[in-house]
């Protein structure tokens, strides 16, 4: 069976990209690793989780891909509101408050300093 084994985003500000998902991750337990050659960082936590902040490889500007967003699953609403908040906190752009989407989902949508979409979510 197949598993999502980790996220890219780029950044075209990674000293301002790594310090806001330091405190953003680290708040969810998510710890940096180690540093990226492309002067960005990995992070993960000891059961394999990996969030990849990069420049891009081929020298270009990284660019917010349309449609695309991450989603980091929570064991609780608690935890996605708090999630969210600290995302704002860290002078991310909100697109959609924590709320009921659908029969058991919670989520909240936000955008990075870079333009990415990212999801915290809890089923039930």
């Amino acid at each position: 069976m197949a598993a999502l084994g980790y996220v890219t985003v780029g950044s075209n500000r990674l000293d301002e990209a790594m310090a806001f998902y330091d405190a953003l991750l680290g708040s969810a337990g998510i710890r940096p690793l180690w540093e990226h050659p492309s002067g960005g960082r990995i992070y993960g936590t000891d059961e394999g989780y990996f969030f990849v902040l990069v420049g891009p490889f081929d020298g270009n500007p990284a660019t917010v891909g349309n449609g695309s967003m991450y989603a980091l699953r929570f064991d609780s609403r608690a935890e996605v509101d708090s999630f969210h908040a600290k995302a704002l906190l860290l002078g991310g752009a909100d697109e959609g408050g924590p709320g009921e989407r659908a029969p058991t989902f919670y989520m909240s949508y936000f955008r990075d300093l870079d333009g990415n979409k990212l999801c915290a979510y809890c089923l039930g």
